[in-house]
């Protein structure tokens, strides 16, 4: 790890630390109704990892596992936009564990990219209890140490990376989600004081591939065009052939 001093643990936040679960995603949805404020659950090793799409997600030992939950307010489009509060979060977070931030890029709409590769990835995951509450995970995994080979991923996907290999840095998961919450509380309260407009403005300033050609495949159709922006609403805008198209879902490409 760095040589920055120990990263306080945000006011306010909980703090569950597990050897073993099938997903820290699942047991959130377990833990949601008895918790009374945000709280992250971490494990040092899922049996039932998943990442978007229901896709399986690689958990080799020292990787990092956690979710946080939260029981926001905002209607289903702002809630969904915490997305990029977590991707700006995790970039502050490696920025602060490896000292450097040329090698780290945000690609939409949930991944971390380490010197071109995958690094991390971010899940969100709504439900309603049964007092009518809602909560909100989202499901975070970081390559720390090691990382899945390049056949276990699709033909046409960034190749996974890991912090270890790419920049020399060890850190623990533990040591990781202390540097992680500390990040994520602050945009946190940047994005429920100040709205989406400074998020996005941020998240832009970080992205990958940012007004080059990139393609977007959504469940019926591939769009290719230049990708110019990410719009109020969270949405991909690309600009192609046929004219610019925004795309609120997507698999994107380089």
């Amino acid at each position: 790890m760095s040589n920055n001093p120990a990263t306080a643990w945000p006011s306010g936040y909980g703090r569950h630390i597990l050897q073993t679960v099938d997903s820290t995603l699942d047991e959130a949805a377990r833990m949601a109704p008895t918790l009374s404020g945000p709280t992250w659950i971490l494990a040092h090793m899922q049996t039932g990892a998943r990442g978007r799409r229901g896709r399986a997600w690689a958990m080799p030992k020292g990787n990092f596992a956690a979710t946080l939950v939260l029981r926001p307010t905002e209607p289903p489009a702002v809630v969904a936009l915490r997305s990029f509060v977590a991707s700006l979060a995790l970039f502050d977070a490696l920025v602060d564990c490896t000292g450097r931030a040329a090698p780290f890029a945000l690609k939409w709409p949930n991944d971390v990219l380490l010197n071109g590769g995958k690094l991390a990835g971010i899940l969100l995951e709504s439900a309603t209890q049964t007092d009518g509450t809602n909560h909100l995970s989202i499901g975070i995994g970081v390559n720390l140490c090691a990382a899945p080979p390049k056949g276990d991923v699709e033909a046409d996907a960034l190749a996974p990376v890991d912090l270890l290999s790419e920049t020399g840095v060890p850190i623990t998961p533990e040591e990781f989600l202390d540097v992680l919450a500390a990040a994520y509380a602050r945009w946190e309260t940047s994005f429920t004081t100040y709205g989406f407009a400074p998020i996005r403005e941020a998240w832009l300033s970080r992205a990958a591939r940012l007004g080059e050609p990139i393609r977007a495949r959504t469940t019926t159709q591939e769009f290719h065009g230049t990708f110019e922006t990410i719009d109020a609403h969270g949405n991909l805008v690309l600009l192609t052939s046929s004219g610019r198209h925004a795309i609120p879902a997507a698999d994107v490409f380089f």
